[in-house]
């Protein structure tokens, strides 16, 4: 088994696809243990460039860069689906250790096969059917099982709430999105939930608690996570062995974050996986006793993973671009949040902000998870990124 252990080479190089928030906080985590990290993106003001050991300017969505990146590092990791696959691919057969697997990434980067790869999983998860194009559906609406309402995904691309459109009425049919995407019945939920899973090559997976999420109405991406998630024990043991369930299908090492719906029936369904760190787990840096970023170095080490334990109930705001203003970022109202103790601001160094963009996020740890949720809704009335 062809693995590697930076604590013992300490020249070992981890290579990282994308330098976005997500890379540079696997940087951040890698410095603590003292391995290194490159990353490879376009712009040398990406927010993991300046944290990486290495910085490789390139294009993770071009074959040749990605090729060439890859043969520079040790392993090859990603924090953004949209990697060159048959570079990675490549790569693989070439012998370079690279997680998540190019076969599993192809599954999970195609919604629509995704979906289809839990169904035939026997994984609860809604019915679909597949489009190519806007006006196949509303030729389909009434006469081929379409319904209202309903979702329509686009297979590939979307990101951050982008790449949805729910469809109520007929007068939402204007919000449709052309490209091939994948419909799917509108389900009343209870709650939206997230568990992130950590398997290594040796096949040990561990879990962090589920997560309840809250989603900005208009942005539709996460604006609170909750954790405890508030659902019982009964409950957040159901989701987690379908996080495990999904982890092992798909033989991801690495971190497989799987967000799903309890319905208002009780009954689960896996939404989407994400084979990376993810937003539904920043709170683990303070309150937990392991961060989702070591354990995902861990586990794409083959290292043992770490069994995560709560240490503190926890609230977790994004911190969105203000509406009307795009330019570079300007922060408001930090000093009041820091002044709140238990509170950690994490600003994510994008050099331009947009109205919804993620620019941060900030974490409120406290006994009280009602206390946590109060001083949660103050830093968000507060915070505010203009231009």
């Amino acid at each position: 088994m062809h693995v590697i252990n930076p604590f013992a080479n300490t020249d070992t190089i981890i290579g990282i696809c994308g330098g976005g928030q997500l890379g540079k906080m696997l940087c951040e985590a890698a410095s603590v243990w003292d391995w290194k990290t490159a990353v490879l993106d376009k712009h040398q003001d990406d927010p993991a460039a300046q944290m990486a050991h290495r910085f490789v300017q390139g294009d993770y969505t071009n074959y040749d860069d990605v090729l060439r990146f890859g043969q520079s590092v040790d392993l090859i990791t990603i924090e953004i689906e949209k990697v060159n696959l048959e570079a990675l691919l490549e790569l693989e057969a070439m012998g370079k250790i690279v997680h998540p697997s190019p076969k599993a990434l192809a599954i999970i980067r195609d919604k629509a096969k995704q979906k289809q790869f839990f169904i035939d999983q026997g994984l609860p998860t809604s019915p679909q059917l597949l489009f190519e194009s806007k006006t196949d559906i509303l030729r389909a609406i009434g006469s081929d099982g379409i319904e209202f309402p309903f979702v329509q995904k686009l297979r590939s691309g979307g990101y951050d709430g982008r790449g949805v459109a729910i469809i109520k009425s007929k007068a939402d049919l204007l919000l449709l999105l052309d490209g091939p995407s994948l419909v799917e019945p509108f389900i009343e939920i209870e709650a939206e939930v997230a568990v992130i899973a950590a398997r290594n090559l040796n096949g040990e997976i561990k879990t962090f608690p589920p997560v309840a999420m809250s989603f900005h109405p208009e942005a539709n991406l996460v604006e609170y996570l909750y954790c405890p998630s508030g659902l019982g024990p009964a409950l957040e043991l159901e989701a987690t062995q379908i996080a495990q369930a999904a982890i092992e299908s798909l033989d991801v090492c690495g971190l497989l974050a799987v967000e799903l719906f309890l319905t208002t029936d009780g009954d689960w369904l896996i939404n989407e996986v994400a084979p990376r760190p993810h937003n539904s787990g920043h709170h683990t840096i303070e309150c937990c006793n392991v961060s989702q970023f070591h354990q995902h170095l861990l586990a794409i080490c083959n290292l043992p993973l770490i069994d995560p334990q709560l240490h503190f109930p926890a609230v977790m705001v994004n911190i969105l671009g203000e509406d009307g203003f795009e330019g570079p970022p300007k922060y408001l109202g930090v000093e009041q949040a820091l002044r709140m103790g238990n509170v950690y601001v994490h600003l994510y160094g994008k050099n331009i902000t947009k109205p919804f963009r993620k620019m941060g996020h900030v974490t409120v740890a406290n006994r009280s998870i009602n206390r946590a949720i109060k001083t949660a809704n103050f830093i968000k009335d507060q915070i505010k990124v203009i231009s």
